[in-house]
Protein backbone atom coordinates (compact mmCIF):
# COMPACT_ATOMS: atom_id res chain seq x y z
CA UNK A 1 0.00 0.00 0.00
CA UNK A 2 1.47 3.31 -1.06
CA UNK A 3 1.31 6.55 0.89
CA UNK A 4 0.85 9.91 -0.78
CA UNK A 5 2.27 13.01 0.94
CA UNK A 6 0.58 16.26 0.02
CA UNK A 7 2.50 19.49 0.45
CA UNK A 8 1.09 22.99 0.21
CA UNK A 9 2.63 26.37 -0.56
CA UNK A 10 2.09 27.49 3.05
CA UNK A 11 4.27 24.74 4.51
CA UNK A 12 7.05 26.25 6.59
CA UNK A 13 5.55 29.76 6.57
CA UNK A 14 3.34 29.43 9.64
CA UNK A 15 4.17 28.47 13.21
CA UNK A 16 3.13 24.87 13.71
CA UNK A 17 3.48 24.74 17.49
CA UNK A 18 6.41 24.04 19.75
CA UNK A 19 7.66 25.95 22.75
CA UNK A 20 9.95 28.55 21.20
CA UNK A 21 8.07 31.08 19.03
CA UNK A 22 10.36 34.00 18.17
CA UNK A 23 13.19 32.01 19.81
CA UNK A 24 11.60 32.58 23.25
CA UNK A 25 10.16 30.03 25.63
CA UNK A 26 6.44 29.83 26.30
CA UNK A 27 6.87 31.35 29.76
CA UNK A 28 8.77 34.37 28.43
CA UNK A 29 6.19 34.92 25.71
CA UNK A 30 3.36 34.94 28.24
CA UNK A 31 5.26 37.36 30.45
CA UNK A 32 5.76 39.69 27.47
CA UNK A 33 2.05 39.46 26.62
CA UNK A 34 1.19 40.42 30.20
CA UNK A 35 3.68 43.31 30.18
CA UNK A 36 2.30 44.72 26.93
CA UNK A 37 -1.31 44.54 28.15
CA UNK A 38 -0.40 46.06 31.51
CA UNK A 39 1.57 48.82 29.79
CA UNK A 40 -1.57 49.75 27.86
CA UNK A 41 -3.52 49.92 31.15
CA UNK A 42 -0.99 52.26 32.76
CA UNK A 43 -0.89 54.32 29.57
CA UNK A 44 -4.64 54.83 29.82
CA UNK A 45 -4.37 55.95 33.45
CA UNK A 46 -1.56 58.40 32.73
CA UNK A 47 -3.34 59.75 29.67
CA UNK A 48 -6.47 60.39 31.76
CA UNK A 49 -4.29 62.16 34.33
CA UNK A 50 -2.72 64.30 31.61
CA UNK A 51 -6.09 65.32 30.15
CA UNK A 52 -7.47 66.20 33.60
CA UNK A 53 -4.43 68.22 34.52
CA UNK A 54 -4.55 70.12 31.23
CA UNK A 55 -8.24 70.89 31.79
CA UNK A 56 -7.60 72.26 35.30
CA UNK A 57 -4.09 73.55 34.65
CA UNK A 58 -4.81 76.90 36.37
CA UNK A 59 -5.84 75.22 39.64
CA UNK A 60 -3.67 72.10 39.81
CA UNK A 61 -1.66 71.56 43.03
CA UNK A 62 2.07 72.33 42.87
CA UNK A 63 4.01 69.11 43.52
CA UNK A 64 6.86 70.95 45.26
CA UNK A 65 4.38 72.14 47.88
CA UNK A 66 2.70 68.78 48.36
CA UNK A 67 5.57 66.28 48.54
CA UNK A 68 7.91 68.00 50.99
CA UNK A 69 8.05 65.42 53.77
CA UNK A 70 10.98 63.27 54.86
CA UNK A 71 10.77 60.71 57.71
CA UNK A 72 12.31 61.87 61.00
CA UNK A 73 12.69 65.43 59.63
CA UNK A 74 9.33 66.88 60.59
CA UNK A 75 8.70 70.55 59.99
CA UNK A 76 11.34 70.93 57.30
CA UNK A 77 10.46 71.80 53.71
CA UNK A 78 12.41 69.39 51.51
CA UNK A 79 10.55 69.20 48.19
CA UNK A 80 10.85 65.93 46.28
CA UNK A 81 13.82 64.68 48.33
CA UNK A 82 12.15 61.55 49.67
CA UNK A 83 10.42 60.79 46.38
CA UNK A 84 13.82 60.99 44.68
CA UNK A 85 15.19 58.57 47.28
CA UNK A 86 12.34 56.12 46.61
CA UNK A 87 13.02 56.33 42.88
CA UNK A 88 16.73 55.73 43.40
CA UNK A 89 16.05 52.66 45.55
CA UNK A 90 13.70 51.16 42.93
CA UNK A 91 16.18 51.80 40.11
CA UNK A 92 18.99 50.20 42.11
CA UNK A 93 16.78 47.18 42.78
CA UNK A 94 16.42 46.85 39.02
CA UNK A 95 20.23 46.86 38.75
CA UNK A 96 20.54 44.06 41.31
CA UNK A 97 17.91 42.12 39.38
CA UNK A 98 20.03 42.42 36.22
CA UNK A 99 23.00 41.08 38.16
CA UNK A 100 20.88 38.19 39.46
CA UNK A 101 19.80 37.26 35.93
CA UNK A 102 23.39 37.44 34.68
CA UNK A 103 24.57 35.25 37.57
CA UNK A 104 21.82 32.78 36.66
CA UNK A 105 23.15 32.55 33.12
CA UNK A 106 26.48 31.48 34.64
CA UNK A 107 24.72 29.06 37.04
CA UNK A 108 26.22 30.92 40.01
CA UNK A 109 23.79 30.10 42.81
CA UNK A 110 25.56 32.19 45.46
CA UNK A 111 25.43 35.40 43.45
CA UNK A 112 21.85 34.82 42.36
CA UNK A 113 20.89 34.39 46.02
CA UNK A 114 22.68 37.60 47.04
CA UNK A 115 21.30 39.80 44.28
CA UNK A 116 17.77 38.45 44.62
CA UNK A 117 17.93 39.22 48.35
CA UNK A 118 19.06 42.80 47.63
CA UNK A 119 16.27 43.19 45.08
CA UNK A 120 13.69 42.09 47.65
CA UNK A 121 15.07 44.54 50.22
CA UNK A 122 14.87 47.38 47.69
CA UNK A 123 11.26 46.48 46.86
CA UNK A 124 10.27 46.37 50.52
CA UNK A 125 11.86 49.78 51.14
CA UNK A 126 9.96 51.24 48.20
CA UNK A 127 6.60 49.77 49.26
CA UNK A 128 7.13 50.90 52.86
CA UNK A 129 8.10 54.39 51.69
CA UNK A 130 5.03 54.61 49.50
CA UNK A 131 2.81 53.56 52.41
CA UNK A 132 4.41 56.27 54.57
CA UNK A 133 3.88 58.83 51.82
CA UNK A 134 0.21 57.84 51.56
CA UNK A 135 -0.26 58.21 55.31
CA UNK A 136 1.37 61.63 55.28
CA UNK A 137 -0.68 62.78 52.30
CA UNK A 138 -3.91 61.59 53.92
CA UNK A 139 -3.13 63.26 57.23
CA UNK A 140 -2.02 66.59 55.77
CA UNK A 141 -0.04 69.36 57.40
CA UNK A 142 -1.77 72.70 57.16
CA UNK A 143 -5.47 72.26 56.61
CA UNK A 144 -7.68 74.50 54.48
CA UNK A 145 -11.26 75.63 53.95
CA UNK A 146 -13.32 74.31 51.05
CA UNK A 147 -15.71 76.74 49.38
CA UNK A 148 -19.25 76.13 48.18
CA UNK A 149 -17.88 75.77 44.66
CA UNK A 150 -15.38 73.10 45.71
CA UNK A 151 -12.30 75.32 45.63
CA UNK A 152 -9.68 75.42 48.37
CA UNK A 153 -8.72 78.42 50.51
CA UNK A 154 -5.30 78.14 52.13
CA UNK A 155 -3.80 80.41 54.78
CA UNK A 156 -0.52 82.31 54.53
CA UNK A 157 1.24 85.06 56.42
CA UNK A 158 2.14 88.44 54.94
CA UNK A 159 5.34 86.96 53.51
CA UNK A 160 3.49 84.23 51.66
CA UNK A 161 4.47 81.31 53.90
CA UNK A 162 1.84 78.65 54.63
CA UNK A 163 0.22 78.77 58.06
CA UNK A 164 -1.40 75.69 59.57
CA UNK A 165 -4.87 75.88 61.09
CA UNK A 166 -3.54 74.56 64.38
CA UNK A 167 -1.21 77.58 64.61
CA UNK A 168 -3.97 80.20 64.79
CA UNK A 169 -7.42 78.61 65.10
CA UNK A 170 -8.98 78.28 68.54
CA UNK A 171 -11.65 75.61 68.73
CA UNK A 172 -14.95 76.86 70.11
CA UNK A 173 -17.06 75.12 72.69
CA UNK A 174 -19.57 73.23 70.64
CA UNK A 175 -20.58 69.66 70.08
CA UNK A 176 -21.58 67.93 66.91
CA UNK A 177 -22.62 64.29 66.57
CA UNK A 178 -20.93 62.44 63.76
CA UNK A 179 -23.42 61.31 61.11
CA UNK A 180 -23.52 57.52 60.97
CA UNK A 181 -25.92 55.09 59.36
CA UNK A 182 -27.15 53.91 62.73
CA UNK A 183 -28.15 57.40 63.88
CA UNK A 184 -29.08 59.03 60.56
CA UNK A 185 -30.17 58.18 57.08
CA UNK A 186 -29.25 54.60 56.20
CA UNK A 187 -27.49 55.68 53.00
CA UNK A 188 -25.58 58.61 54.51
CA UNK A 189 -22.36 58.42 56.48
CA UNK A 190 -19.32 60.62 57.01
CA UNK A 191 -15.72 60.17 57.99
CA UNK A 192 -13.98 61.58 61.02
CA UNK A 193 -15.03 65.12 61.88
CA UNK A 194 -12.51 67.94 61.31
CA UNK A 195 -10.83 69.46 64.33
CA UNK A 196 -12.36 72.89 63.71
CA UNK A 197 -15.53 74.32 62.22
CA UNK A 198 -15.69 77.08 59.63
CA UNK A 199 -16.96 79.43 62.35
CA UNK A 200 -13.85 78.69 64.43
CA UNK A 201 -11.65 79.53 61.47
CA UNK A 202 -13.50 82.78 60.71
CA UNK A 203 -13.31 84.06 64.30
CA UNK A 204 -9.62 83.16 64.63
CA UNK A 205 -8.80 84.64 61.22
CA UNK A 206 -10.45 87.94 62.18
CA UNK A 207 -8.32 88.02 65.35
CA UNK A 208 -5.05 87.67 63.39
CA UNK A 209 -4.43 90.68 61.15
CA UNK A 210 -1.22 89.23 59.73
CA UNK A 211 -3.00 86.39 57.92
CA UNK A 212 -4.17 86.26 54.32
CA UNK A 213 -5.87 83.70 52.11
CA UNK A 214 -4.53 82.27 48.89
CA UNK A 215 -6.67 80.41 46.40
CA UNK A 216 -5.83 77.36 44.32
CA UNK A 217 -5.80 79.43 41.10
CA UNK A 218 -2.32 79.97 39.68
CA UNK A 219 -0.98 83.26 38.38
CA UNK A 220 0.83 83.66 35.06
CA UNK A 221 4.08 83.10 36.98
CA UNK A 222 2.94 79.71 38.31
CA UNK A 223 2.26 80.90 41.88
CA UNK A 224 -1.01 80.64 43.76
CA UNK A 225 -3.11 83.80 43.97
CA UNK A 226 -2.91 85.62 47.32
CA UNK A 227 -5.93 87.76 48.20
CA UNK A 228 -5.92 91.04 50.05
CA UNK A 229 -7.10 91.16 53.66
CA UNK A 230 -10.55 92.42 52.67
CA UNK A 231 -10.92 89.87 49.88
CA UNK A 232 -9.76 87.11 52.23
CA UNK A 233 -12.41 87.95 54.82
CA UNK A 234 -15.11 88.14 52.16
CA UNK A 235 -14.21 84.79 50.59
CA UNK A 236 -14.03 83.08 53.97
CA UNK A 237 -17.35 84.42 55.22
CA UNK A 238 -19.32 84.23 51.98
CA UNK A 239 -18.05 80.96 50.52
CA UNK A 240 -16.48 78.99 53.36
CA UNK A 241 -18.25 75.65 53.62
CA UNK A 242 -16.05 72.95 55.15
CA UNK A 243 -12.74 72.61 56.97
CA UNK A 244 -10.49 70.15 55.15
CA UNK A 245 -7.55 68.39 56.81
CA UNK A 246 -5.42 66.20 54.56
CA UNK A 247 -6.67 64.47 51.44
CA UNK A 248 -9.03 61.67 50.50
CA UNK A 249 -11.16 60.68 47.52
CA UNK A 250 -13.62 63.54 48.16
CA UNK A 251 -11.63 66.43 49.60
CA UNK A 252 -8.06 67.64 49.20
CA UNK A 253 -6.44 70.40 51.23
CA UNK A 254 -3.78 70.84 48.53
CA UNK A 255 -6.21 71.73 45.74
CA UNK A 256 -8.34 69.86 43.22
CA UNK A 257 -9.81 66.58 44.54
CA UNK A 258 -8.99 65.05 41.14
CA UNK A 259 -5.31 65.29 42.01
CA UNK A 260 -5.83 63.14 45.11
CA UNK A 261 -8.04 60.71 43.19
CA UNK A 262 -5.39 60.13 40.53
CA UNK A 263 -2.62 60.02 43.13
CA UNK A 264 -4.27 57.30 45.17
CA UNK A 265 -5.39 55.30 42.15
CA UNK A 266 -2.24 55.39 40.01
CA UNK A 267 0.38 55.17 42.76
CA UNK A 268 -1.76 52.59 44.54
CA UNK A 269 -2.06 50.50 41.39
CA UNK A 270 1.68 50.72 40.85
CA UNK A 271 2.34 49.95 44.52
CA UNK A 272 0.21 46.82 44.18
CA UNK A 273 2.41 45.77 41.26
CA UNK A 274 5.56 46.35 43.30
CA UNK A 275 4.16 44.40 46.24
CA UNK A 276 3.19 41.54 43.91
CA UNK A 277 6.69 41.63 42.47
CA UNK A 278 8.20 41.41 45.94
CA UNK A 279 6.05 38.35 46.69
CA UNK A 280 7.13 36.71 43.43
CA UNK A 281 10.75 37.54 44.13
CA UNK A 282 10.51 35.97 47.59
CA UNK A 283 9.10 32.77 46.11
CA UNK A 284 11.84 32.62 43.47
CA UNK A 285 14.45 33.48 46.13
CA UNK A 286 13.51 30.47 48.26
CA UNK A 287 13.55 28.25 45.19
CA UNK A 288 17.06 29.47 44.47
CA UNK A 289 18.13 28.77 48.06
CA UNK A 290 16.65 25.27 47.89
CA UNK A 291 18.57 24.59 44.69
CA UNK A 292 15.51 24.06 42.50
CA UNK A 293 16.96 25.85 39.50
CA UNK A 294 20.42 24.46 40.13
CA UNK A 295 18.97 20.99 39.59
CA UNK A 296 17.22 22.12 36.41
CA UNK A 297 20.45 23.68 35.13
CA UNK A 298 18.40 26.74 34.23
CA UNK A 299 17.56 29.99 36.03
CA UNK A 300 14.94 31.05 33.50
CA UNK A 301 12.38 31.72 36.26
CA UNK A 302 14.70 34.40 37.62
CA UNK A 303 14.83 35.95 34.16
CA UNK A 304 11.04 35.90 33.80
CA UNK A 305 10.40 37.55 37.15
CA UNK A 306 13.18 39.97 36.22
CA UNK A 307 11.21 41.07 33.15
CA UNK A 308 8.26 41.90 35.39
CA UNK A 309 10.45 43.78 37.85
CA UNK A 310 12.04 45.90 35.11
CA UNK A 311 8.57 46.71 33.79
CA UNK A 312 7.45 47.90 37.24
CA UNK A 313 10.60 50.03 37.46
CA UNK A 314 10.00 51.57 34.03
CA UNK A 315 6.38 52.38 34.84
CA UNK A 316 7.47 54.22 37.99
CA UNK A 317 9.77 56.41 35.88
CA UNK A 318 6.71 57.59 33.95
CA UNK A 319 4.59 57.98 37.10
CA UNK A 320 7.41 59.93 38.77
CA UNK A 321 7.72 62.19 35.71
CA UNK A 322 3.98 62.87 35.36
CA UNK A 323 3.11 63.32 39.03
CA UNK A 324 6.19 64.83 40.58
CA UNK A 325 8.27 66.56 37.92
CA UNK A 326 6.01 67.93 35.19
Amino acid sequence: MSTTVVTTETEGKTWGGGNEPLKASYGKMMMWFFIVSDALTFSGFLAAYGFSRFKFIDAWPIADEVFTHVPFLHGQELPMIYVAFMTFVLIMSSVTMVLAVDAGHHLNKAKVTLYMFLTIIGGLIFVGSQAWEWATFIKGDFGAVETKGGNILQFVDTEGHRVALKDFVVAGEHERVQQERKNGLWFVGEGSLPTYTVEDVIHSFEANDNLLIRTQELTEHGHKTVLTRAESLYQLKANGKLVVEGANLQHNEYGSPLFADFFFFITGFHGFHVFSGVVLNIIIFFNVVLGTYEKRKSYEMVEKVGLYWHFVDLVWVFVFTFFYLV
